[in-house]
């Protein structure tokens, strides 16, 4: 609910402060006498445009402020924790400030905000519709949201929401994939040739040094492997094994000859001869040895040299020492499989795009048809209600075109809400067909058919009564009553029949001077009121039949309240009974 509107050096107005109540609110006054500039504050204040010339003559700059009570339950205080503004305060106070420079700043309970933010929360709480303006319902963005929420498809639109999310990040991802595709391509191309060309190598670990060192041993070897052929033939050959032996034999012989005695001088021949022939022999084991180590085979030294050459060339070309070459063969194998693991996944990823995009369709032709049935419901309430407002030869059609070339995270329909105002005239948008006082009427319908289920906190009718009057203006009068019944309604009017349904009434009045213009603004008791309703029945001359007809209008006004609180207690009790 709109609590209190304040204004400051705003156009007319040097100073004015509205307390506002629930229900329905009548703004009266004679023509030009600032009834519009109320309203034109008030959109200010919520984020509307501002201009130089809104500043009152003399003034450094102008204010506005409006404070609203939403529900607890109200949208609002989502989109205020959203932007850092949630409190505690059950309040919520809009601030614009209009400098001399015609600069603005917004603020939203006493924090500064710009003036898109302003705008977005202002229009979470305030619709206003005028001859000349209206926000939230003139829009077709606007007009798919009604529909659903005129139709209960709130969670519908909430499913589909979440699956166009999957749907759109599934196929940014996928994008993305592509993108890489062919860099991948080639990079796995080039990881495979890599792969093969060093499993075929084979690197070992520390292969390098032992290659190196045995090939500076084959190099070697060539030099001494005459040398060692010839000592291993030469013992080989046993003759010098044979001398030993047989002078070992001999003097082992001689020994046993002279007996046991206790300093036999041959003892001591006979043991190093018996060393000289073990030493030989291993002397000629141990040089056939190095013949067989150092000669190697006839080609051995090529092929360590060939296999060595190759883990090093293999080791310049990737920019590493050949021991590293193992190692990186196995990071190499390891990226290689990390690539062909990416291109199982992209085929996972264009799998869960059809997916999703298959069941995006799907729910999106469910609404869609869902929607198709409650335009045709909501046209005939519509038109129910056209009748009395004296548009009853217009016609009323909610346009849903399903788009699927073109889909959205609300579905694939564009609705617009469609009227023709003469019969057999083509319809059209409502914002471009209806003149300004039937557009009044038309959004008034609209808000009766759907019964205010937007969740503003208060709606603004400007001269939503002009060219009628009689029964049809008694007619809008009973519906914003209505409507008033389920959102705070604000109406500038200068219907008697409308402002005697009012349950506030302020009258606008504007006071000259040889200098000055000022727009003031009061809040009418009982008598006082009685008398500005017999002013807009007679005119400038207030006679006593105006002032009875006056309070007759307020007499029904209070009999028809009565009958709509006892109208909703019946149906209760019905309702219990069922």
């Amino acid at each position: 609910m709109l609590t209190a509107l304040h204004i400051q050096d705003f156009v007319l107005i040097d100073q004015a402060s509205l307390p506002l109540g629930r229900g329905l609110t009548a703004l009266t006054g004679e023509t030009g006498a600032g009834k519009s500039i109320l309203l034109d504050a008030l959109g200010v204040a919520t984020g509307g445009r501002a201009e130089r010339s809104a500043i009152r003559a003399g003034a450094k700059q102008g204010a506005v402020s409006a404070s609203f009570e939403p529900t607890s339950d109200h949208p609002i205080w989502t989109l205020l924790e959203e932007n850092g503004l949630g409190g505690e305060d059950a309040q919520v106070i809009l601030r614009r400030v209009i400098g001399a420079d015609g600069r603005s700043r917004g603020f939203v309970n006493d924090q500064p905000v710009s003036i898109a933010l302003l705008r977005t929360i202002g229009e979470a709480l305030l619709e206003i519709h005028g001859q000349h303006d209206g926000r939230g319902f003139l829009t077709a963005a606007a007009h798919r949201s009604m529909l659903d929420e005129f139709a209960g498809l709130d969670a519908k639109v909430t499913d589909i929401n979440a699956i166009w999310r999957r749907w759109r990040d599934a196929e940014k991802e996928l994008e993305t994939r592509k993108r890489d595709r062919d860099a991948t391509a080639r990079e796995a191309d080039y990881l495979r040739h890599i792969v093969r060309e060093l499993e075929t190598l084979d690197p070992q670990l520390e292969e390098e040094g032992a290659l190196s060192g045995r090939r500076a041993e084959l190099m070697a070897a060539e030099k001494v492997t005459d040398d060692l052929r010839r000592a291993a033939a030469t013992l080989g050959e046993g003759k010098f094994e044979d001398m030993l032996s047989s002078s070992l034999h001999r003097l082992q012989r001689a020994a046993a000859t002279l007996g046991g005695e206790a300093d036999n001088p041959l003892d001591a021949a006979i043991e190093k001869l018996n060393g000289a022939l073990s030493e030989t022999m291993e002397a000629r084991a141990a040089v056939e040895t190095a013949l067989d180590r150092f000669a190697g085979e006839p080609d051995e030294l090529e092929a360590v040299e060939a296999r060595l050459f190759a883990l090093r060339a293999a080791a310049r070309k990737h920019g590493l020492t050949p021991d590293a070459l193992r190692e990186f063969l196995d990071k190499t194998n390891e990226a290689l499989g990390n690539v062909e693991a990416g291109e199982a996944a992209f085929t996972e990823l264009e799998k869960e795009v059809r997916d999703v995009s298959q069941a995006y369709n799907k729910a999106a032709s469910a609404l869609s048809k869902a929607r198709v049935k409650a335009g045709a419901a909501l046209d005939k309430t519509v038109m129910q209600e056209l009748a009395p407002l004296k548009l009853g030869k217009a016609h009323f059609q909610t346009s849903i075109e399903a788009d699927e070339a073109h889909p959205t995270s609300d579905g694939i329909d564009k609705v617009e809400f469609m009227v023709a105002t003469n019969p057999g005239a083509p319809a059209g948008p409502l914002k471009s067909i209806a003149s300004g006082g039937e557009l009044s009427r038309f959004v008034l319908a609209m808000k009766a058919a759907l019964a205010a289920k937007e969740n503003r906190t208060v709606i603004i009718f400007d001269e939503v009564d002009a060219g009628v009057g009689g029964a049809v203006a008694d007619a809008v009068g009973e519906r914003l009553a209505r409507l008033a019944m389920d959102a705070q309604v604000l109406v500038v009017t200068h219907s008697p029949q409308v402002a005697a349904r009012a349950d506030n009434h302020w009258r606008v009045e504007k006071t000259q001077t040889k200098k000055t213009t000022v727009t003031s603004i009061a809040r009418l008791g009982d008598d006082a009121r009685i008398e500005e309703i017999a002013r807009m029945l007679s005119g400038a001359e207030v006679t006593n039949e105006a002032r009875a007809a006056a309070k007759r209008l307020l007499a029904g006004r209070i009999a028809g309240k009565t009958a709509k609180r006892k109208a909703p207690a019946r149906k209760k009790r019905a309702v219990k009974a069922g």
